[in-house]
């Protein structure tokens, strides 16, 4: 497993969704992955440091695993299957270390509460080539065909070219 961290947080303005876009941690290669805006807005608000006075979903799941006696070790991204992206969230109390399914964008900001390590394979951060048109949406990139994926290459190359208003940042 490859350690990746959060690069950036954006929106897609094809799709209108928001995307996290995680980077390996001692290296170029990228993995994005589409998420739900309350996720998103999770994420942006863990990063940007902004507490709440009552714990919110995100901070209440971190809350309740201290509780339970036990810490978030790691999280993990395992696989895509029809285009949704798996996670595992890897707990140990005491002796005891069990994984507990759940998704990434959800993973990612319990991670980022609990300062958490995030891994994710290496398949899903060396893809094999894909011919990128730069006008393509990156609304497109998940629906490729499951043999066509997008090389790290590729990708940093489309997401340099792209035009702030194909993929605006997410504000909380």
């Amino acid at each position: 497993m490859i350690e990746v961290r959060v690069q950036s947080l954006g929106i897609d303005q094809s799709s209108k969704s928001p995307v996290v876009i995680l980077q390996e941690t001692n290296g170029e290669r990228m993995l994005p992955i589409w998420i739900g805006p309350s996720e998103a807005n999770a994420i942006a608000m863990e990063l940007a440091g902004m507490k709440f006075e009552r714990p919110l979903t995100h901070d209440l799941a971190a809350a309740l695993i201290r509780g339970l006696g036990g810490a978030l070790t790691r999280v993990l991204i395992t696989r895509v299957q029809s285009n949704t992206y798996f996670a595992e969230l890897v707990i140990q109390r005491g002796n005891e270390v069990f994984s507990i399914d759940a998704r990434p964008s959800d993973s990612i900001a319990i991670a980022l509460r609990m300062r958490a390590r995030v891994f994710t394979s290496e398949e899903l951060l060396t893809p094999t080539a894909i011919a990128m048109d730069p006008d393509q949406s990156l609304a497109d990139i998940p629906k490729a065909r499951d043999e066509e994926t997008l090389s790290a290459e590729q990708l940093q190359d489309y997401l340099r070219k792209l035009n702030p208003e194909d993929l605006g940042r997410f504000n909380p």
